[in-house]
């Protein structure tokens, strides 16, 4: 159906098989879902193939497969290996699992592994967190996503095996993530962009430094297309100019679909004013600075977003000027907060918000 809308043979120049763990999948399945995924495109000449994986049930013919299939890229959800903390979380996987699927994957030619890691989750504590960081250390990861943990029973019921009483309080989350970030630095990774971290050398690392680092719903990448097409229950498409997530449940997806239907439940056409806020927006993400021009880009939301900026600057985790905007070191680790007080929509429907997530 998108190939007949476009009217011309699409280039493919990433493929991200996750939203999820695809690893559930068997391997024949993987296979035939991905081959007609490319049956009918081009693929770029660098196209780069990833996929999510759980150190539990991804097999080496899983990991053969899409190797086979040209994914090069294997991300795996760890967030802790505090026994507790895994129970707790419905998450459980030993280090040896994920030292046998890395290990594996290596061997195969996979040319990149990020693991993903958590701080503020219920029960983690900082002896914990620390256990866990020395033993990613000892698998080095190519890249290492260590994120803030978004508290949403209300969208995740499965969270409700513990109550808010059993997470960090926000003074030893805070502690959390400085030991986790410092723990990060000593092993030779460099931070990129927001709450990830890079070896010397990786292509995301690459691009921060020479400014091309881009970064969509998926996440960061080194290579910037304008067109994301999001196939799956609740995926995102993303055009540059509007935004359309699908359906939210399975069976509707398929009824959609079956019946020549894009599964798409709402979207968001942007305007003059979301265009200009979301350009500074990711150029702080992947940049650490951006500039405006009152004369060309005209945007009262810049000017409002400019005043709340002042007292981020006034703490010296930024240096603003009627021009623009860079972050200093400090800042770096505030960059989600910066990010937020230029977001126009965010600050209009304030009142009826539910925040997903603690900055920090």
């Amino acid at each position: 159906m998108y190939r007949k809308i476009l009217g011309k043979t699409p280039v493919i120049r990433e493929i991200h098989l996750g939203g999820g763990t695809p690893t559930f999948f068997s391997a024949e399945n993987l296979q035939l879902l991905i081959n007609g995924i490319l049956d009918g495109v081009h693929i770029h000449p660098k196209a780069e193939f990833s996929f999510e994986g759980h150190p539990g049930n991804t097999t080496d013919q899983h990991l053969l497969t899409l190797y086979n299939l040209g994914f090069r890229r294997l991300s795996l959800g760890i967030q802790d290996f505090d026994p507790r903390v895994q129970f707790i979380i419905h998450r459980h996987q030993s280090f040896e699992e994920v030292l046998a699927v890395t290990l594996k994957a290596r061997e195969i030619g996979y040319t990149s592994v990020n693991f993903d890691l958590i701080y503020g989750l219920p029960l983690q504590t900082l002896e914990g967190l620390t256990n866990t960081m020395y033993l990613v250390a000892g698998l080095m990861p190519d890249r290492i996503a260590f994120y803030s943990y978004a508290h949403v029973p209300w969208v995740k019921p499965g969270q409700r095996r513990f109550t808010e009483d059993d997470l960090p309080d926000a003074n030893l989350k805070g502690k959390l993530n400085e030991v986790g970030r410092s723990l990060l630095t000593s092993f030779g990774y460099v931070e990129v962009g927001m709450d990830h971290f890079a070896l010397p050398g990786d292509a995301l690392l690459i691009a921060q430094q020479r400014g091309t680092l881009h970064r969509n719903f998926m996440g960061y990448t080194h290579q910037h297309t304008q067109l994301l097409i999001g196939l799956g229950v609740s995926s995102i498409s993303d055009s540059h100019y509007a935004f359309a997530q699908n359906v939210k449940v399975v069976e509707d997806y398929l009824e959609r679909v079956n019946n020549s239907e894009l599964p798409i439940l709402k979207g968001h056409l942007m305007t003059y004013e979301d265009l200009i806020i979301s350009k500074h927006i990711f150029n702080i993400m992947c940049n650490g600075h951006t500039t405006w021009n009152h004369y060309t880009e005209p945007c009262d939301a810049v000017f409002e977003g400019m005043e709340r900026l002042g007292p981020i600057a006034d703490d010296g985790l930024i240096e603003l000027s009627s021009y623009g905007l860079s972050v200093t070191d400090e800042g770096k680790r505030y960059l989600r907060n910066i990010c937020m007080a230029l977001d126009a929509r965010l600050w209009a429907n304030q009142p009826e918000t539910q925040l997903f997530s603690m900055a920090i």
